[in-house]
């Protein structure tokens, strides 16, 4: 839902800044791993130290590589396979950063174990969301369905993160990874249930 209402103003807010960066030879490409690169930077250095506030503002500096990059491949015109490969394996990469900070810290000298397990469920759970459309798609089914997109789980937990950071009582932090879990565990079923269904259908897969 949030990739639907948003996309539309981050493209207008950052068509500019990708058309200027086109001019200057830069790759779609090198935007996607600068920007892997910079949430990773943020999230297994700054929150492990429990810089959560500093650390969030630090990943989202970079966290809008995923949109920039997209309009600069559209901008740029028809390409392969290859930028899309790309973006999807490193945004795996960004998310398992985030989540793998966040239990470090907990794991240690943020003292809560219940956290640190609850951050390691998302990371666990939200890469087999992503495993099991996308293994849908390399079969010819549509598995695009689910209550936890990657938009969703993200912004939720740095929003909370970075709140926790300015003094947000860390039981919210823990409540929203809890939701966030279970809500990726229902996206898994939702996704499973729709393969199912059409791998029933008596039609060719991909076929409505």
């Amino acid at each position: 839902m949030l990739n639907k209402y948003a996309r539309t103003f981050f493209t207008t807010l950052f068509t500019p800044l990708a058309a200027l960066l086109l001019r200057w030879g830069v790759s779609p490409d090198a935007v996607t791993i600068a920007g892997t690169a910079g949430v990773a930077v943020g999230a297994l250095v700054f929150y492990p130290q429990g810089e959560l506030f500093w650390g969030t503002l630090f990943i989202t500096a970079f966290v809008f590589s995923d949109v920039i990059d997209g309009i600069m491949a559209r901008l740029r015109g028809p390409g392969g396979p290859w930028g899309s490969f790309l973006d999807s394996t490193l945004d795996r990469v960004a998310d398992g950063a985030v989540f793998a900070g966040l239990a470090v810290w907990y794991f240690t000298g943020g003292d809560s174990v219940p956290t640190a397990v609850a951050a390691l469920l998302c990371l666990v759970l939200g890469m087999l969301v992503s495993y099991a459309r996308a293994k849908a798609e390399a079969l010819g089914f549509d598995a695009s369905v689910g209550i936890a997109e990657r938009a969703e789980r993200l912004v939720s937990v740095l929003v909370t993160a970075g709140l926790t950071g300015l003094g947000l009582p860390g039981e919210f932090l823990l409540g929203v990874l809890v939701l966030l879990a279970l809500a990726s565990m229902v996206t898994v079923f939702q996704r499973v249930a729709a393969v199912r269904r059409q791998s029933m259908d008596p039609r060719p897969a991909g076929q409505g």
